[in-house]
This record gives structure tokens, C-alpha cells and sequence, in this order.
């Protein structure tokens, strides 16, 4: 797994350790329980700040990100000469557990960064300070789905992290492949029923030479649709009329051809690659896919076209969170909300290219500050499609885990082979993951 890949990646062994966290502080949550109330009051900022506060990264001490580290503390410490910040960065493995074992001690740092997933052991255990009722006019300042992410914990009210950097995919077309069949740039599917219908017209016209669909449907492809996922009780609910209709369609388009029969096995190398080896038209990817085409398929990348993820994009966070044990909770919240502000966000995605702002605003400056310096126009070109639609882009759940995906994938095969009806398979998959819910 890349780098950028383990940053978004969701971290569902983080959810393991809820209960091992709870345990130990006699925490309390979840269905059946009474709801914990927000952590932390309002913070009053109007004062001069002082004292020492601890800031802590996930893997990101290094020759590329040190130096912007190094300045941003320095700036805020001369706006803020009686207040000291200590830098600390913890290794990308075994960052879970690290994190745990500071809550458990109470030792976690004033200031940490924390994706949702691996936030919601603390939440759960009332280690983190509820940041909108620390104070209620930052939500404004925020991308939606960033701020939405932190907010949804089951059975807890308040929001539990500032949307730091951002990320999500593209849609690839390969328009060479499509062109016989009428499709240019400026026809392109925008919802997966479009695709689904595409794929089976194109699958027929070539006799099965030409296929647009490399994977099943997963938890992604629903959450596109705009079909719920999860309720507010935190059960798992996607096993729904509008769910069973793409599982059909899908199973339709698999029968006409669409899709080579490796997807259904996973015994391929990814969608990404069978777009790269042109057996599929059409693959999701993220900003830097040109960057793999451009090095293992440069004359593909001439006929290649990124446009928005279909329907409803995907969003991958990161947040900057506020232990609510900090002995300086102004001076933390300050530092926090330095971090995370419009200017320091531009400065940090320009380094880490094709993380957006988890700002409102300031995805522009970013693209106009990297555009002199990416050769690609087609990166530079996907950067900004993706940062066009990051203001709707939602993050899936963060209860689900490797293993309900496992299990997704294994019965979602056979509903799209025709060996299972689409229904059965839906309630079976949900019903797995409601069985194996890591807050109940």
C-alpha cells in the first residue's frame, strides 16, 4: 500500500481496539446505552494564551514535510510568544495501537491528527473535546463532508475533528476504445445507471472485445447512488429496493459481457491495472493515475479523459482532533484551528499534491499554485476535476471494516454470476455487518 493509499486508506483495525479503550476507562456508548454527552464546553479565545501544548503527526517527520512543519509551529509560537509547541511524530505502523496506549495512560498529546475511524475509540471514551460546542462558528469554515465525518458517531453528540487534508477519485475513460460506439468527452456517463447502461450497449456491439466494468459492486458504488447506508442507530440498512435494482442491472451487464470474469474472483490486479493493460474502457482512480499511465502506458494516457467520480464522489479524510484532557485547551484549540486554517491547508496540499483543503474554501489556490510546477496537464487537469467536486463529496462509514468488505465481495459475486438473487444477497451482507458491528 502507497504512502497517500495508507492515509485514506480506512484503518478498521482501529475499531478493534474501541473496546479495549472503553474498557479501561469505564467509557460508555452505542446502542442500548445512555448517549454520552458532548466533551468539553465552550472555550473562551479572547485571552492571551500561554504554557506548553504537545502537537502530534502521523508519519509525516520527514525530509519532504518537516520543513513546513518547522515553520508553521514557528509562526504560531511568534504569534503566540508565551505558548511553546512540541512537535512529536509517531511511525505509520502500529499507529493504532500507540494511540490507544496514550489514551489508556492518559498521555495523549494536546493537539493530534486522527482519521475518523481511529477517532471513535477516543470519542467513544470521552478523550477528544467536542470542537463544535467548543465552538459553534467553525463549522462554517469547514468542507461539509469533512466536518459531517467527525459529527456521526453513534449514540454521541458532537464533532470530534477539524477536516485537515482531503481526497477522493476520478472517473478514467479510455476514449479510444469508446469511440465506435459514439462516445466522446462530452457524453460520458455521470451515474452509475448510465455506466451500467453503456457498458451492456458497448459489451453487445463488440461481441464482449470491449468492456467498461473491472469490479463487483462494493459499499462505494451505493454510497455514489445517494442510497443510505447506515441509520442513525448506526445499523448498517443499504439492503434496500434502490440497492437491489444496481446489483440487478450489474448482474444484466455481467451477462451481456461487460465485464472480464477475474472481477469476480479479485484474481486480477486491481481495476487500475486492467485499465492500464486496456482489457476494461473505464476504471475510478486518484489525481496521480496519469502519473502511473504516463509510466507504464504513455501512448493510453494520450486517449485518456478523467472526469467526475459518478454520482455522489468519494471522500477520504484526515483531521487534526483536541484531547479533552488537555491542561491548555485554549491554547490547544488555537493551535488546532492554526493548523487547519484556509492558509496553512493551501501551503500543506500544495506540498502533499492531490490532498485538497479540508477548508470551505481553498482548493483554488492550490491548483493555481501547483500548476506551474506539474508537468502533466492531464494530473493538473485531474487535480482540479476532483477538487471541483470535493464541496459534495461524502466519506462512507467509518464502521465498516476490511472483513465486512471481504465478506461483501465473496457473496456479491454470486449475485453477480447469477447464482444468488440480488435481494438475498443484500440482506445477508447486511446482516453480517450488523452482526459484527464493532459499537454494539
Amino acid at each position: 500500500m502507497t504512502k497517500s493509499k495508507r492515509w485514506f486508506a480506512g484503518v478498521a483495525l482501529a475499531l478493534t481496539g474501541a473496546f479495549a479503550l472503553t474498557a479501561c476507562t469505564g467509557a460508555t456508548g452505542g446502542p442500548g446505552t445512555e448517549a454520552p454527552k458532548p466533551t468539553g464546553s465552550a472555550i473562551d479565545k479572547g485571552g492571551e494564551l500561554s504554557g506548553n501544548i504537545q502537537f502530534q503527526t502521523w508519519s509525516l517527520k520527514n525530509e519532504k514535510f518537516t520543513p513546513y512543519f518547522e515553520k508553521l509551529i514557528a509562526d504560531f509560537e511568534k504569534e503566540n510568544p508565551k505558548v511553546k509547541v512540541e512537535w512529536l511524530d509517531q511511525p505509520g505502523d502500529g499507529y493504532q495501537d500507540k494511540i490507544l496506549s496514550q489514551a489508556n495512560s492518559n498521555t495523549l498529546p494536546d493537539v493530534l491528527n486522527l482519521p475518523p475511524d481511529i477517532a471513535y475509540p477516543l470519542v467513544s471514551a470521552h478523550k477528544l473535546l467536542d470542537l463544535n460546542t467548543a465552538d459553534p462558528e467553525l463549522k462554517a469554515k469547514y468542507n461539509a463532508g469533512g466536518w459531517e465525518s467527525y459529527s456521526q458517531y453513534p449514540g454521541v453528540e458532537g464533532t470530534y475533528g477539524l477536516p485537515w487534508y482531503l481526497s477522493s477519485d476520478a472517473s478514467w475513460w479510455n476514449l479510444e476504445q469508446l469511440q465506435p460506439y459514439g462516445v466522446t468527452a462530452d457524453n460520458l456517463p455521470k451515474t452509475v445507471d448510465e455506466l451500467l447502461t453503456l457498458a451492456e450497449k458497448v459489451a453487445k456491439e463488440s461481441n464482449g472485445k470491449v468492456q467498461l466494468l473491472s469490479s463487483i459492486p462494493t459499499l462505494d458504488t451505493f454510497g455514489s447512488e445517494g442510497i443510505e447506508i447506515i441509520n442513525d442507530k448506526g445499523e448498517f440498512v443499504f439492503n434496500s429496493d434502490e440497492a437491489v435494482k444496481v446489483v440487478e442491472n450489474y448482474a444484466t451487464a455481467y451477462k451481456a459481457g461487460a465485464m472480464p470474469a477475474e472481477a469476480l474472483t479479485g484474481s486480477y490486479g486491481g481495476n487500475a491495472q486492467a485499465f492500464i493493460q486496456e482489457k476494461v474502457a473505464f476504471t475510478t482512480g486518484g489525481t496521480g493515475f496519469s502519473t502511473d499511465l504516463a509510466k507504464d502506458a504513455p501512448k493510453l494516457l494520450e486517449h485518456t479523459v478523467a472526469t467526475p467520480r459518478l454520482g455522489i464522489p468519494p471522500l477520504y479524510v484526515q483531521g487534526i482532533n483536541v484531547s479533552a484532557e488537555s491542561k491548555n485547551p485554549a491554547a490547544a484549540l488555537a493551535f488546532a484551528e492554526y493548523v487547519t486554517n484556509v492558509d496553512n491547508q493551501v501551503a500543506f496540499s500544495t506540498i502533499a499534491t492531490g490532498t485538497a483543503p479540508g477548508t470551505a474554501e481553498g482548493s483554488d489556490q492550490v491548483v493555481k499554485a501547483i500548476a506551474s510546477a506539474i508537468t502533466d496537464p492531464k494530473q493538473l487537469a485531474a487535480i482540479d476535476t476532483v477538487f471541483a467536486a470535493m464541496k459534495d463529496a461524502k466519506a462512507l462509514p467509518f464502521q465498516w471494516t476490511g472483513d465486512m468488505t471481504t465478506y461483501m465481495n465473496q457473496q456479491m459475486a454470486l449475485a453477480i454470476n447469477g447464482s444468488a438473487p440480488a435481494k438475498d444477497t443484500l440482506d445477508k451482507i447486511v446482516k453480517y455487518a450488523n452482526d459484527n458491528r464493532v459499537d454494539q
